[in-house]
C-alpha cells in the first residue's frame, strides 16, 4: 500500500455512467478506449507530466457492481487548461493498493478485475485506476499496474 498526491489529468471521460453488469461496462470503457486512441488524444494533451495512460473509475455509486463513472486520460499540470471537446478529472490524495497484472492486453486487466472483486479488501471507492506505461506497449505481453482506493 502507498500514498498517491492527488493529481490532475486530462482526457476523455464517458459522459454517462457505466455498469459491470451484462458486459456494459467492457462495451462502454471499450469505446471510450477506441474513440482516445483513433482520435490520438494523449498526443493532443497540454502539459503532460508523462507519456503514461491512466484509466480511471470513479464516482461510485456503492460498491463494484453499482454504476460508476470512467476516464481515459493523462496526468498534467495543475493549472494546465483543458483543451475543448476534452474533460479534465483529479485524482485524489489517498492510499491505494498496487496489483500488477500481466498478459494479453486487454484479457489480463479483465482478469485481475475478477481476481479484485473476488477478494474482500477495506476499498474507499474513492478513484481506482490502471496505469498503461512503456510496458504495456506490447499488447501480448503487456504490463498494467491496477491502483485501488482503500481505507487506511
Amino acid at each position: 500500500m502507498i500514498e498517491i498526491k492527488g493529481c490532475k489529468l486530462i482526457g476523455l471521460s464517458l459522459g454517462t455512467k457505466t455498469i459491470n453488469r451484462n458486459g456494459q461496462s467492457a462495451i462502454d470503457c471499450g469505446k471510450l478506449w477506441q474513440k482516445f486512441e483513433t482520435g490520438r488524444y494523449a498526443e493532443k494533451i497540454p502539459g503532460k507530466l508523462s507519456s503514461e495512460i491512466l484509466a480511471v473509475y470513479y464516482n461510485y455509486e456503492g460498491d463494484y457492481s453499482k454504476p460508476y463513472s470512467y476516464f481515459i486520460g493523462c496526468k498534467t499540470n495543475p493549472d494546465t487548461k483543458v483543451p475543448e471537446g476534452m474533460d479534465s478529472l483529479v485524482i485524489p490524495t489517498g492510499n491505494y493498493r498496487v496489483i500488477k497484472t500481466k498478459g494479453i492486453l486487454p484479457d489480463c486487466v479483465s482478469k485481475a478485475w475478477g481476481v479484485i472483486w473476488s477478494v474482500i479488501l477495506p476499498r474507499s471507492y474513492q478513484a481506482d485506476f490502471e496505469v498503461y506505461g512503456e510496458k504495456s506497449k506490447d499488447r501480448n505481453n503487456a504490463e498494467i499496474e491496477i491502483f485501488l482506493s482503500v481505507k487506511y
